[in-house]
């Protein structure tokens, strides 16, 4: 069975191949492009897993992440942050927020998804 995938990410490119990959493995996907957007899909969709794109508009992806870990109810989320970020300080800022993984643009779609389908125990 599937589960719920929120995307946040303001590249329509990123976003229309992450949708379809997450969508073909049967997980039911949201989509949002800026913090604000990502807190209240997380509050109403209350995804599995979150693909967290770190240089949106509003809030930034460090902000939403460490906002949704401040949340005892969401800590069951499992947070993959997408960035083109990849320097050693960029990848500890993420893991340090909260993170449970931090994936580096260009990144291998194959990779991501098996590694959303690890997270979900499929």
């Amino acid at each position: 069975m599937g589960k719920r995938i929120l995307i946040v990410d303001d590249e329509p490119n990123i976003v229309i191949s992450l949708e379809f990959l997450m969508k073909r493995k049967g997980h039911e996907v949201k989509v949002v492009s800026d913090g604000q957007s990502a807190l209240t899909a997380v509050a109403e969709f209350a995804p599995h897993v979150i693909l967290l794109d770190v240089m949106i508009p509003v809030l930034s992806g460090y902000e939403v992440c460490q906002r949704i870990r401040e949340n005892p109810a969401w800590e069951s989320m499992k947070i993959i942050m997408l960035t083109a970020k990849g320097r050693d300080v960029d990848v500890t800022k993420g893991l340090a927020v909260g993170a449970d993984a931090y994936v580096t643009k260009p990144f291998s779609t194959s990779e991501l998804v098996e590694k959303v389908q690890t997270m979900v125990g499929e």
